[in-house]
């Protein structure tokens, strides 16, 4: 059981680990030739030049001028300056409302954090109950905890009380910021610029037809259910054999340009092995040898691109459909096409740069069958993965360390040694679990068929936030509170273990300190280190580079990973709900987590993140969701730990709670959901009228015409379907169907004549 000297170690450690990233930060962030590692998106954006353009040879590396290393941490005040509205103009709505969940923590437990402390801490504190209580470990931060307040005591009602404020006041909050995220959504849509996703409908399960293509299917009934503002249509293709031939090309490319830059310095010809990563095989000519490469895969490029024009198996039964008016996409995209409402499926098309092409390919029927399997698989990975966690627990106790491992007994009772054992690595041992854990999950969500990144990361986010919840937050409470209690469980009447158990869980505050700690502080410092991006830079910067246009090519501005962030902000937050009114003393340490993590994370979206893909904040209603679901879940677990404590009395007392949060759910949900998921036609309407009045002579086929090829098809030869002005203003439709087949089920066949 940590103590508070192993928190204060704990705190020590990890404040200094933290100071020390920043402070190599704020040195490496000056030096002239880490320039476009730090600030890439000024680079992007062509409004920062390289500073190792000019001046003495030392100084277009080393920044020679001192007096700004004493103002090495004042990029902390500049990331705070750019307005909120200047920075959705910057960084695009989804940056800039995801910086909003932080300010949403602060806004939750700086208030909660100063009710507790005055009213609970004090309650808490003179309980004296714990000293009095035989065979039960605990340390002095758990006196502040409600395990301190006597069973049955009217103490108790103090912790009802501040539930329901506590419940109130994250009310308040939630729903003004929903309402403030959705004001700031329809006027960022009402706003933004032309985009070819705001005319464009994603059509999925295109029905097969005897007599008719893809291409001329979908054009058929388009023109006849969509007459007056149908415009022109993309069919996608299966492409993803091309994709990863054009990427090994690519990557030959790479070592083809290391190997004659290599050359060119060193005027000695290179030389590479054939087999696995230049390791073995026989030793031939590099250049040579990757010119060859680069040559067989050019003609087998080209032949798989012939291939999948040409042949019509290679187009799968979806395509993305484009009308003449916002007006009109939106009428497609959120109506029911046909009477069969398996075929013909819309949805609003993702923009351009948000698709993921791999998962376009999958046949629709596969969906539901995919999904099913990775539910399955996620059921597995998260029960099995309570053993590594039960071990991280282990970690934690020291007597369990003693009987796993009695020879180093003499070691850990060393007071430094167990300090460390139990106030920091059992955080760091958890990180480390956890790393892979994203990538996994996002592999599982890629299997299950979502076809855009912004939909990918929702997805991946959920699972992360389901895993979290199940094995990192009530794992490591029942797993910890089994083997800290294990001789007391033994020993005790039965009747007596569901106490022993609820008193137990505000016991593993210490443990969430810890982990608060190590990845809410240290690994927040970490990332805006970016280590990783830095060497690869430099590596590639050496061996790669030759031009302007090659260096800003090895620049890795990264994006904000939302699918891992997110997860990690809505644990603390879970943390904070549960024990503000348990053991308010963890607070503290979450509202640095918040503050800390907006100011970072503000930096690296002004300066560092180039977004690959703009949602418009439609993660909100998942955000807000998992809130609700944090919210009860404390509720339940206070009114779990009051059951144990003998008030008899007082217990009924929460269970309103979770009914009116749930009330609260609903009613949030019917009053500013909608604005994520629909498009209101009247702003549709108001933005084609303006468009109309100040663009008469905007030619919209040719900004669409090539808005939804495949990227492997960019700059090359694909036909395109297109309509003539003679056919687009015709009230017949040409049709290629016999007689017998005209009268099928989508209803098309109205129009042929």
């Amino acid at each position: 059981m940590a103590t508070f000297k192993d928190i204060g170690l704990s705190a020590a450690v990890n404040l200094l680990s933290a100071f020390s990233f920043l402070v190599a930060f704020a040195i490496l962030r000056l030096q002239p030739v880490n320039d476009r590692v730090y600030f890439p998106k000024w680079y992007r954006k062509g409004v920062r030049s390289s500073p190792t353009c000019a001046g003495a040879f030392v100084s277009k590396f080393v920044n020679l001028d001192f007096k700004t290393y004493i103002r090495f941490l004042n990029w902390m005040p500049e990331a705070l300056k750019m307005p909120e509205a200047e920075l959705v103009d910057h960084a695009g709505l989804d940056s800039a409302v995801y910086l909003r969940i932080y300010l949403l923590g602060l806004k939750i437990f700086v208030p909660l954090a100063v009710l507790a402390f005055a009213v609970l801490v004090p309650v808490n504190w003179t309980g004296n109950t714990l000293e009095k209580t035989e065979d039960l470990t605990f340390s002095d931060i758990d006196k502040l905890s409600i395990s301190n307040v006597h069973s049955g005591s009217k103490r108790l009602y103090a912790h009802i009380v501040m539930s329901y404020v506590f419940t109130l006041w994250t009310f308040y909050v939630l729903r003004n910021e929903y309402k403030i995220v959705a004001n700031m959504r329809l006027r960022f849509l009402a706003s933004e610029s032309r985009r070819p996703d705001q005319f464009t409908v994603l059509v999925r399960n295109i029905p097969p037809d005897p007599d008719e293509s893809v291409s001329e299917h979908v054009e058929h009934f388009f023109c006849v259910n969509h007459p007056d503002h149908y415009l022109t249509h993309q069919v996608v293709y299966n492409a993803n054999k091309l994709a990863e031939l054009a990427a090994e090309k690519k990557g030959f490319q790479n070592w083809l340009t290391y190997y004659k830059n290599n050359y060119e310095r060193t005027s000695k010809k290179p030389t590479t092995k054939t087999g696995f990563w230049g390791l073995w095989g026989a030793q031939l000519d590099a250049i040579d040898f990757y010119t060859a490469k680069i040559e067989k895969l050019t003609e087998e490029e080209n032949a798989e691109r012939e291939r999948v024009i040409n042949d019509a198996k290679a187009i799968v039964p979806a395509a993305f459909v484009s009308f003449k008016s916002r007006w009109g996409a939106a009428v497609c995209a959120q109506t029911q096409q046909s009477s069969n409402p398996t075929i013909w499926l819309t949805d609003w098309a993702p923009e351009p740069r948000d698709i993921y092409w791999d998962n376009l390919s999958i046949p629709y029927v596969e969906l539901t069958i995919r999904r099913l399997l990775m539910a399955v698989a996620l059921f597995f990975l998260i029960f099995f993965f309570i053993f590594p966690i039960a071990f991280v627990q282990s970690l934690a106790n020291i007597e369990g360390i003693e009987k796993v491992l009695p020879f180093l007994k003499p070691l850990i009772r060393i007071g430094f040694v167990k300090s460390l054992i139990q106030g920091v690595l059992p955080g760091i041992a958890l990180k480390i679990f956890l790393i892979v854990l994203p990538l996994i999950l996002m592999t599982m969500s890629k299997i299950e068929g979502f076809t855009s990144h912004s939909t990918l990361e929702r997805r991946s986010a959920g699972k992360y936030y389901l895993f979290i919840l199940v094995n990192v937050f009530l794992g490591s409470i029942i797993t910890g509170t089994a083997l800290e209690q294990l001789e007391s469980f033994l020993n005790q009447a039965p009747t007596e273990i569901p106490k022993t158990f609820g008193v137990s869980i505000p016991m593993k505050a210490t443990f969430f300190i810890t982990y608060t700690m190590v990845d809410g502080w240290a690994g927040i410092a970490v990332e805006i280190l970016r280590l990783v991006p830095l060497v690869v830079f430099h590596l590639k910067n050496t061996f790669l580079v030759k031009t302007d246009q090659d260096r800003d090519e090895a620049m890795d501005p990264g994006f904000l990973r939302f699918a891992q962030s997110e997860p990690r902000i809505q644990f603390y937050i879970l943390l904070g709900l549960v024990y503000a009114a348990v053991t308010p003393i963890l607070l503290p340490f979450i509202i640095v987590f918040f503050a800390f993590s907006y100011i970072v994370f503000r930096h690296q979206i002004i300066n560092v993140y180039d977004q690959i893909y703009e949602s418009g904040a439609a993660f909100w209603p998942d955000v807000h969701r998992r809130l609700i679901i944090n919210l009860i879940i404390s509720q339940l677990l206070m009114l779990g730990l009051l059951s144990t404590m003998e008030a008899d009395r007082a217990t009924p007392l929460l269970i309103p709670l979770p009914i009116i949060t749930i009330w609260f759910h609903m009613y949030c949900k019917g009053r500013f959901e909608s604005a994520f998921v629909m498009f209101p036609l009247q702003d549709a309407m108001v933005k084609d009228t303006l468009e109309k009045a100040t663009e008469p002579n905007l030619n919209l086929r040719t900004y669409l015409q090539d808005a939804y090829v495949h990227p492997v098809f960019k700059g090359g030869e694909l036909e395109i379907a297109q309509i003539t002005d003679e056919e687009e203003h015709s009230p017949l439709v040409v049709t290629k169907r016999s007689l017998s087949s005209k009268h099928d089920s989508d209803g098309s066949s109205k129009a042929s004549r």
